[in-house]
């Protein structure tokens, strides 16, 4: 099968092509309204999280005799799946990759955040030695909130357990092998004095921590969001930073990401204002969409979606399936 990859950078076609991959186009575009028509003369289209997939771009990828869409992300929120079934289309996706990648990088953000190292190195590059402004906080013995216990939020409990933290979870469907006490969402809020957001986009969770929720959390409390943008209300957030109910922000996603991230945008003039307020807190963190970004979770991601076209190839159905 012939297989458009669309928003590909140098390293899809490195970890694809090294997976094995054959018969791929890479087109450096989203996926979108504008651009679905480059997916002509394929069978399948392999996305990513800033492609949209709409009913109107799957009915005009069905039309052009795609049949197959393979998404290298667990997460779905991006495709329309109610039309993609009436359509006729198999929508698959990655459901693992390394779950420590995603992990690992959520600690490095909150210690990043919390010890001021991105500050502390750019002083001592202009001979500042100075550690007035650094001052952080030790992570053993706080109480740290998960909410989403998934892969990746059991592998980020078992990290912060490491660190001698107080670990509560929040899940509305807690897997049995966790051993983190579950508690209340209200009560994880009011407990926590770093709240990490694992879980992922849907009706439920959109906008799970807004103003009202935030209110919630010890003032001063830290937040850091690696699940996915709009978990967040990102207005709300920044009134929570500007009267220091929120003592920091670190986050790899954002609402608005799909027109910012994944591209050079450092001679363009930034229109996005929401974003632009947060950058100018300096107790808040931003790297773009990075979290998954390690060579395991690339291989890992290859060979899985390689997996599910040859198993569509084969039977019509692919491995990793997400239905309407």
């Amino acid at each position: 099968m012939r297989v458009a990859l669309f928003s590909s950078k140098r390293y899809d076609r490195q970890s694809f092509e090294a997976a094995g991959a054959r018969g791929f186009s890479y087109i450096e575009a989203h996926l979108g309204p504008e651009t679905v028509a480059a997916a002509a003369g394929h069978e399948a289209v392999c996305v990513f999280v800033n492609d949209r997939l709409d009913a109107t771009v799957l009915e005009r990828l069905q039309q052009l005799g795609v049949c197959l869409v393979l998404l290298r992300c667990a997460g779905f929120n991006n495709v329309d799946l109610k039309a993609a079934q009436q359509l006729g289309l198999t929508v698959a996706r990655v459901p693992e990759y390394s779950p420590h990648a995603v992990a690992e990088h959520t600690l490095a953000l909150l210690l990043t955040l919390v010890r001021k190292t991105h500050r502390a190195a750019a002083r001592v590059r202009e001979g500042n030695f100075e550690l007035d402004g650094l001052l952080g906080f030790d992570l053993h013995g706080k109480t740290v909130g998960v909410v989403g216990t998934g892969r990746i939020g059991r592998c980020v409990l078992r990290i912060f357990q490491g660190l001698g933290c107080e670990v509560l979870a929040h899940d509305p469907f807690p897997p049995p092998e966790v051993t983190a006490p579950y508690v209340p969402l209200d009560e994880l809020l009011a407990r926590s004095r770093v709240l990490l957001l694992q879980c992922p986009l849907n009706a439920d969770t959109h906008h799970l921590i807004n103003a009202e929720r935030l209110a919630r959390m010890p003032r001063g409390a830290i937040l850091v969001n690696t699940s996915r943008g709009a978990v967040i209300d990102t207005k709300a957030v920044i009134r929570a930073l500007k009267s220091g109910r929120l003592g920091g922000l670190a986050i790899d996603v954002y609402e608005e990401e799909a027109d910012l991230f994944f591209a050079d945008h450092s001679a363009d003039i930034l229109t996005d204002d929401v974003f632009a307020r947060l950058l100018t807190f300096p107790n808040v963190l931003v790297s773009a969409h990075q979290a998954f970004f390690t060579e395991e979770a690339l291989a890992g991601i290859a060979t899985t979606t390689l997996a599910n076209l040859q198993a569509f190839a084969e039977t019509g159905r692919a491995l990793h399936e997400v239905r309407g």
